[in-house]
């Protein structure tokens, strides 16, 4: 599998970025292997935090976030998904599936061996991440989902993700810095947007980011339908604390929280929260108030 590896020299200068940079190689599916990127603050941490991004943002999107997780004694990891971030990036959009994701992020949570995780899953990090529960759920201690969901095939599309699908596959130049602004409540400043676009130098770099909105199944034969609904028989049964934290400003994801409320009996008694004046990227717009719901989170259960 033919891979590019962004160049360090594209992340220097990083605004509100200053955490250390931690690598595992995991196999691509081809014989050949994929190095994957994460941040990892505070190890000896009291509970892991695992914030999983979605597209087209990378572990960046958190920067808000972790010093305020860590302030509270807790381990907070973020790794960027195959093709984005630090992270390599398959240069064939065609090498992107959403079983090799999950495979991916699995061979990586092998390698890391995280423990006792508060899973934060926002976008395809809660697409991704609700499969890592479902395959690991002794693993897991905790889930939130945020502006997220996992879909399979059976419910209506919203019109706003069907036009962001034919977008991302047509569009001759995907400018992942106005997208990021599309989807937030306040537009960010420059120097956030040079860090949103630093793991892409050019178009040929950006094919994950392209292809991610055609991997959701909004058919019931797509292909990761059934792996889906696998993993919907193990949520509908996870009974661990499970709290929704949805934006309201999202017109992706609007009301998506209602599934899991439904299905998923560890949501029951929890104190879920809309967080306001955030868009789709509420970790930019809302980045410390989102902070402070997991850490209370955490706290109310752990007491």
């Amino acid at each position: 599998m033919k891979t590019l590896r962004t160049p360090d020299e594209r992340f220097e200068g990083l605004t509100d970025f200053p955490f250390d940079q931690h690598y595992v190689e995991v196999p691509d599916g081809e014989g050949g292997h994929l190095r994957i990127h994460y941040v990892d603050e505070n190890p000896k941490g009291a509970e892991t935090v695992l914030l999983m991004h979605g597209e087209p943002t990378w572990s960046y999107l958190y920067r808000k976030m972790i010093p305020i997780i860590v302030r509270a004694g807790h381990r907070a990891v973020a790794p960027d998904l195959a093709g984005f971030g630090r992270s390599d990036k398959p240069a064939d959009r065609n090498n992107y599936t959403y079983q090799r994701h999950v495979d991916w992020m699995q061979a990586w949570l092998d390698k890391t061996d995280l423990e006792r995780i508060t899973l934060v899953g926002q976008d395809w990090g809660g697409l991704i991440g609700l499969r890592l529960v479902a395959r690991n759920p002794d693993r897991f201690a905790r889930v939130v989902v945020a502006n997220t969901g996992m879909p399979t095939g059976d419910m209506p599309i919203s019109e706003a993700f069907l036009n962001w699908r034919k977008f991302s596959r047509e569009t001759p130049e995907f400018d992942v810095g106005a997208i990021i602004t599309m989807g937030c409540q306040t537009p960010p400043p420059a120097e956030a947007l040079a860090g949103y676009n630093a793991p892409f130098p050019d178009e040929p770099y950006k094919e994950g980011a392209r292809i991610f909105p055609s991997l959701v199944p909004i058919e019931p034969d797509d292909p990761a339908a059934p792996a889906n609904k696998k993993a919907w028989e193990v949520l509908s049964k996870f009974e661990k604390p499970f709290l929704t934290a949805f934006s309201d400003g999202d017109p992706i994801t609007g009301g998506g929280e209602v599934v899991f409320l439904d299905r998923v009996p560890g949501t029951k008694g929890q104190p879920h929260t809309t967080i306001k004046g955030g868009g789709h990227f509420l970790q930019e717009d809302c980045g410390p108030k989102f902070a402070e719901v997991i850490v209370d989170f955490i706290a109310k259960i752990s007491s």
